[in-house]
């Protein structure tokens, strides 16, 4: 699964990124983004790619509103394309949500119990430093009572690879630079776009530990995608 990433580029970062224009504005500097936080998605309407503003969480257009189901924070690849949640959006409603890193917990559990006796962070992001760029899908949810709408956004995940395995067995499905065309592409085939929901190559990504300051939802600052051995030689401010 993806329930934790760091976002910090700004919208205007983003949009230069991906050649869009700004519908938005989100000013970055965000390293412990969380289930129902805003988050920055390029999105593709008439061939025109923007940048703009999506509660993480899907609320699809048929729900009660949001704080009334499940959180909708991940979509499986496997099935994401037969939900009722998820087929509409997949094949209308595509996004790319851009990410410094990706947290992932290693959890070790004694036999038979059912918490972990411990829970070890990792982040998990591009040796070169470049943005991730995750599978998204978008939905707008409209209230009945005022029509206000809510943009709502979501990360397809699929099997990890040989880099992530060993934490979770779930990862977002990372598009390669040559794929985003194809994946905002609003008249892409379902098949096209099928074969694009595969774990990332392990060439190219790196994994470390992290500080367990990132597993507090109110923990911020860029200290927190600071690999763990400049914490514990205390010079971690200066990451």
């Amino acid at each position: 699964m993806c329930g934790r990433f760091a976002q910090p580029r700004s919208s205007d970062e983003l949009a230069r990124l991906f050649g869009a224009s700004v519908a938005a504005q989100l000013p970055g500097d965000r390293f412990n983004v969380a289930p129902t936080d805003e988050v920055a998605a390029v999105t593709e309407h008439h061939a025109e790619r923007t940048v703009d503003a999506f509660r993480w969480g899907l609320v699809p257009i048929w729900s009660h509103g949001p704080g009334t189901g499940p959180l909708m924070i991940n979509a499986r690849a496997e099935t994401v394309d037969t939900s009722s949640a998820y087929r509409t959006s997949f094949r209308r409603y595509r996004c790319i949500i851009p990410a410094e890193a990706f947290y992932e917990w290693r959890r070790e559990f004694p036999p038979g119990a059912r918490r972990p006796t411990r829970s070890e962070p990792f982040a998990i992001r591009r040796l070169d430093g470049e943005a991730l760029a995750f599978a998204g899908l978008w939905a707008i949810w409209r209230d009945p009572q005022t029509a206000a709408r809510l943009y709502s956004c979501t990360v397809i995940t699929t099997v990890a690879n040989e880099l992530v395995a060993p934490v979770h067995d779930r990862m977002p499905v990372i598009l390669d630079r040559g794929d985003w065309d194809a994946w905002l592409d609003e008249s892409a085939p379902v098949e096209d776009l099928r074969s694009l929901l595969r774990p990332a190559p392990v060439d190219g990504l790196v994994r470390y530990a992290v500080s367990l300051a990132v597993s507090n939802v109110r923990s911020e600052g860029a200290e927190l995608l600071a690999p763990l051995s400049r914490w514990t030689d205390g010079v971690a401010a200066d990451a």
